[in-house]
């Protein structure tokens, strides 16, 4: 049987991808078809390539083309990702960074909004994303508090637009809840949360994607580490013993099998207190020693460290970064913080 392309384009018009509720075709996922006698190769494109949606497809492409032109014909069916193919909501993103601490309470969150403020100062295109979903601290950060993001249409499907202020695209889940509201979700709904914050938003073209994330080791983490392509994490930890316990939990986490992700370093933050009268003094009030033992222990370098500054905690809590601030010497802890991320991403 002579078989043309249009006639399997045709055929494949019958399989149907539940999740974007229309065929394989109409839906762009058919990327090519290659046909040799009775031998037909079809590549498809998926969102990702763990989705259970992928053996479906699969098994509905055979049958169907079988089906259509005999038993005897060969089907082989290629599963590439959107990522693979430089398409999906992420495709423009070049570098995900995630921001991880052991428990809260350390400056996680402060960690990412001025690197990513340090980032988009030396010259790249920066996002944040704040997935700390049990208390998004960014739109306060940011001076965005109280404010939506917009929406557009994207292949037929409403997306998110990012904020945007002091040149860097922010979204947060604190943009869709009430400053009083409590949440009390369960897995599911946090993971459904975060993935639609991640790519039912147009990011457009990055440099650098920043994620605030969580506390802890738990879903949110998981689905990070198993359906985006992350390039690389950063710890952040405080000086005591206990909390560099915590993070290393956090950062064994993401070195099992399966959930490997690079540790870039380890960022210490409140690593001492320094008087404005008296510059040269350094006070190491949580003690010393503690940090080094863990990036030794795990091979990575310290990024950073971070005083106790109180203009960090004025200038986070007036929605103005400090790292825009240049008459703030801890503004250069942040710079140097940022340029040796960079440094860690280059060696990758």
């Amino acid at each position: 049987m002579f078989i043309t392309k249009h006639d399997v384009t045709d055929a494949l018009k019958e399989v149907i991808f539940f999740a974007g509720q229309n065929n394989i075709v109409d839906l762009n996922m058919v990327d090519d078809i290659e046909i040799k006698g009775d031998d037909v190769k079809v590549t498809i494109i998926f969102p990702k390539l763990d989705d259970p949606a992928v053996g479906i497809i699969y098994n509905s492409v055979v049958k169907t083309l079988k089906d259509k032109f005999g038993e005897e014909l060969k089907v082989d069916v290629k599963p590439v990702s959107e990522a693979d193919k430089g398409r999906g909501p992420l495709a423009g993103v070049k570098n995900i960074i995630a921001v991880i601490s052991g428990k809260g309470g350390v400056g996680k969150s402060t960690v990412a909004a001025n690197l990513a403020v340090a980032l988009k100062r030396s010259g790249n295109s920066v996002g944040i994303l704040d997935a700390d979903i049990m208390g998004p601290s960014v739109p306060i950060m940011f001076g965005v508090e109280g404010e939506r993001p917009g929406m557009m249409e994207r292949e037929g499907k409403s997306v998110m637009v990012p904020l945007e202020n002091y040149g860097i695209k922010i979204l947060s889940l604190g943009f869709f809840i009430q400053p009083d509201q409590a949440l009390m979700w369960r897995g599911s709904m946090i993971n459904n949360a975060f993935n639609q914050l991640m790519t039912d938003s147009e990011w457009g073209n990055l440099d650098y994607l920043v994620i605030d994330m969580p506390p802890g080791t738990g879903d949110i983490q998981l689905t990070l580490a198993q359906s985006y392509n992350i390039r690389g994490t950063v710890l952040v930890t405080t000086p005591q013993k206990i909390a560099t316990a915590d993070v290393r939990r956090a950062a064994m986490m993401y070195r099992q099998e399966k959930l490997e992700i690079p540790l870039l370093g380890i960022v210490e933050n409140m690593a001492y207190f320094t008087p404005a009268d008296m510059p040269e003094k350094k006070y190491y009030i949580f003690g010393q020693g503690a940090t080094d033992e863990l990036a030794n222990e795990l091979d990575i370098p310290v990024l950073g460290r971070i005083p106790i500054v109180e203009k960090i905690r004025e200038a986070g809590d007036g929605g103005s970064p400090v790292s825009l601030d240049d008459e703030t010497p801890v503004t250069q802890s942040f710079i140097d913080m940022a340029a040796n991320i960079q440094k860690q991403v280059a060696m990758l």
